[in-house]
């Protein structure tokens, strides 16, 4: 694992931020218009999650020699970020545990789990592209 790799994800991570704040403010003021708060809530989730791949996508697949060690240890580090900083993002504005918990729920309607899940698998999906797209410059197809 190189440290390095784990140092250059984290203002990726950081972008991840900034994203979910429009994203919500995309639901909050057009989604919520035209649907359901539920439904509006799960594309919202939706919404977020391909932003979050597409973003990792383009920005980790730009950091050399990444290997899939390093890509794992980030995906769990970006988990483990995007937790505590819901979390204490939540309970520092007044949120119970409980009604964070909540969120974890996709029956709910609320798909922060799918929000988590894809932060997760973003860096090897980034991998995965990385590897494909050296592969096809090396066999010029």
């Amino acid at each position: 694992m190189h440290l390095c790799s784990l140092f250059v994800s984290l203002p990726i991570w950081i972008s991840f931020i900034p994203v979910a704040i429009l994203n919500g403010g995309f639901r909050n003021y057009v989604l919520v218009k035209f649907l359901p708060d539920k439904c509006a809530l799960a594309v919202s989730g939706i919404i977020l999650s391909i932003l979050i791949l597409l973003v990792a996508k383009i920005l980790l697949s730009r950091v050399k020699k990444l290997s899939r060690t390093d890509c794992l240890v980030i995906s769990f580090v970006w988990i483990l970020l995007t937790v505590l900083f819901e979390f204490g993002m939540g309970l520092a504005t007044g949120s119970s545990v409980c009604e964070l918990l909540k969120a974890y729920n996709p029956l709910s309607g609320n798909l922060w789990l799918l929000v988590v899940v894809a932060t997760g698998a973003a860096p090897l999906d980034a991998y995965e592209y990385t590897i494909e797209r050296d592969f096809k410059r090396l066999t010029n197809t």
